[in-house]
């Protein structure tokens, strides 16, 4: 597959769907799209339950517990995308957890025969990362909404990278994905060419390309979570916002 023709991987809402099809059954059947969707928003879900003022083992504990609830309760039933962004439906169904975790709290983690939703994530690891996070100014919803788009950004990346090194240009990649970040240490057109063997011309050509191809993943990757094309540009706008104001 060249670098310039699409991938079309497993959307969000699509993940939601399947994830909420397990739930509703009554096998007990591995549930693999909900440990997808739990794996990819684990880590902005942690760190607004941390800024809540949840000790690191507390927090741990309710974001389990937050999964194991869609799963067992079937909430993800009510995530339709037609009422919008898919990260304020789980922002919000945490918010209502937290607020009546006393009820359900241990129980709806650990309870007995009950379906249990696998998280793979370094517990120290968790911590290291809210420890880095900035201390002034962030809310815990700033907080999720900051992770949550940087959690998007290195899912665009992952997915980029995947299909250069489908096409064999994976090294290509590596080479040039600076540019998109703004990494100071980049290397320049010049350089590149010399490690590649290619001419600086076709360098150039190249980061084009690669920076045209990381506007499609990102704005396919949010049309995923958002209603309708015409949210698109808003979500974008308001992810560069938000790292923007934190210092990302």
């Amino acid at each position: 597959m060249p670098p310039g023709s699409p991938a079309f991987h497993t959307t969000r809402w699509s993940l939601v769907a399947a994830a909420a099809a397990v739930a509703e059954s009554t096998t007990a059947a591995p549930n693999h799209a909900l440990a997808e969707l739990c794996q990819a928003y684990w880590y902005p879900l942690y760190a607004f339950v941390r800024r809540r003022g949840h000790s690191p083992e507390d927090a741990c504990d309710l974001t389990q517990g937050f999964f194991t609830r869609l799963m067992e309760k079937n909430d993800l039933a009510a995530a339709d995308q037609s009422r919008g962004r898919f990260r304020t439906f789980l922002l919000c169904s945490l918010a209502n957890f937290l607020c009546n975790h006393r009820d359900h709290e241990r129980a709806s983690k650990r309870g007995g025969d009950r379906r249990h939703v696998s998280l793979t994530w370094d517990a120290d690891d968790a911590e290291a990362r809210y420890r880095r996070e900035p201390i002034d100014g962030l809310t815990p919803e700033r907080l999720f909404d900051r992770q949550w788009a940087l959690a998007l950004l290195d899912r665009v990346l992952v997915e980029l990278r995947d299909d250069y090194e489908r096409a064999g240009n994976g090294q290509l990649f590596d080479a040039l994905k600076g540019a998109l970040t703004r990494a100071t240490d980049a290397p320049g057109y010049e350089r590149v060419a010399t490690e590649l063997g290619m001419t600086p011309g076709a360098v150039k050509v190249a980061a084009h390309r690669l920076r045209s191809r990381y506007r499609q993943h990102l704005r396919r990757t949010i049309a995923d979570s958002v209603e309708s094309d015409e949210d698109v540009d808003d979500e974008i706008r308001h992810l560069f916002h938000v790292l923007s104001n934190t210092g990302a």
